[in-house]
């Protein structure tokens, strides 16, 4: 996260992929927040949906 613009008012953000390197900016919090809670709400209905069915709790690229 870092801050920008002329009187530094505006927060922008980037998050990193540690498997795949592959790198989400972000334009202000809010952005990396709902991109937070989406990626929180599609783990999370991964995994009941995964249990529920008897598989595993994780996939190969899920973060336990």
């Amino acid at each position: 996260m870092w801050r920008s613009g002329q009187d530094e008012a505006t927060w922008k953000a980037s998050l990193e992929s540690p498997l795949t390197g592959e790198r989400q900016g972000f334009a202000s919090l809010e952005d990396l927040w709902a991109f937070l809670q989406a990626q929180t709400d599609i783990r999370n209905n991964d995994k009941t949906e995964n249990a529920s069915q008897g598989g595993e709790q994780c996939g190969k690229s899920d973060y336990c």
